[in-house]
């Protein structure tokens, strides 16, 4: 893409952002800055969700998706790979944590069966 579009829709995109946040200010209504937390948090429940352990939002129903699952916790882990020596004691303890328990809920149902 062209660097001067690629620089255009990028100010675009700053500019909707902030009016958004304005105009939620401005309503005294809540506004979702998006975090690494939330973001780890996010897909964390995806997985949790794929393995069956929690009820899918849209549906209501627990729903397993092996494939989904792995997918969800092999991307998990690249993340730690490619974000390694630059996260906070948080994020890392968050991701360290949610990693090593959603393969041990993935070992625990290929177990199972």
């Amino acid at each position: 893409m062209n660097e001067e579009i690629r620089k255009k829709v990028d100010d675009n995109w700053k500019s909707q952002v902030e009016k958004e946040k304005d105009h939620a200010q401005e309503k005294k209504e809540p506004y979702h800055q998006p975090t690494f937390t939330i973001f780890l948090s996010s897909i964390s429940m995806q997985a949790m969700i794929a393995l069956g352990r929690i009820e899918n939002p849209v549906t209501g129903k627990k729903e397993e998706s092996k494939e989904q699952s792995r997918f969800l916790i092999d991307t998990l882990g690249i993340i730690k790979e490619k974000t390694k020596g630059n996260l906070t004691p948080e994020e890392q303890t968050l991701l360290d944590d949610s990693l090593f328990n959603l393969r041990m809920m993935y070992v625990e149902d290929k177990e199972k069966k």
